[in-house]
């Protein structure tokens, strides 16, 4: 097994600086948007951008959320081993609110899929945007873009893109693993 470097810390911190300020250009002072981390790794970048935008931005106020959709993926039955869902903490309406969907990998799309379904139980939003940290464009399986996006992967379906958050393992990277 193979691994290079995609993004190094350095580029990761320029990257998420960069989404920060396209999300302060498209929102303002997030009067009417709020912030929605999908479980699991998404959660990550969404704190990491809700923490950029207040210190760097001075937005105060900011609604923060996370999404867990494993019972929402079309795909949760196929497992053979039992699934663990994370923790869905939404305290906010999200009636008539641009929603801003955080995840760091968008691959098939089918997470982003789940993520539109599960949200309706919180109301049901004026718009929905999607940021990705990293957008495997080739690999989509359903008709699904990001709005705000850190970087393009040209990967093929066997090689993995594997995100690192200094706040889980320990240092900020990004990954192409091929076997």
């Amino acid at each position: 097994m193979s691994q290079k470097v995609l993004l190094t810390s350095k580029e990761m911190n320029i990257i998420l600086h960069r989404l920060a300020c396209q999300l302060v250009e498209n929102h303002n002072y997030f009067e009417n948007s709020v912030l929605i981390g999908i479980q699991p790794r998404g959660v990550y970048l969404a704190h990491r951008i809700e923490k950029i935008l207040e210190e760097e931005y001075g937005i105060t106020g900011i609604k923060l959320g996370h999404l867990d959709i494993t019972f929402y993926r079309d795909d949760f039955r196929r497992s053979d081993k039992p699934l663990e869902a994370n923790k869905t903490r939404i305290d906010f309406v999200v009636e008539d609110k641009r929603v801003i969907f955080i995840d760091d990998v968008l691959y098939t799309g089918r997470s982003i899929r789940a993520a539109l379904t599960a949200v309706q139980s919180f109301g049901r939003p004026k718009e929905i945007e999607l940021l990705t940290l990293i957008d495997r464009r080739f690999s989509r399986h359903l008709p699904i873009q990001p709005d705000y996006n850190g970087r393009q992967v040209d990967a093929i379906n066997e090689e993995k893109v594997k995100v690192n958050w200094q706040e889980n393992e320990g240092e900020d990277a990004v990954y192409l693993i091929s076997k």
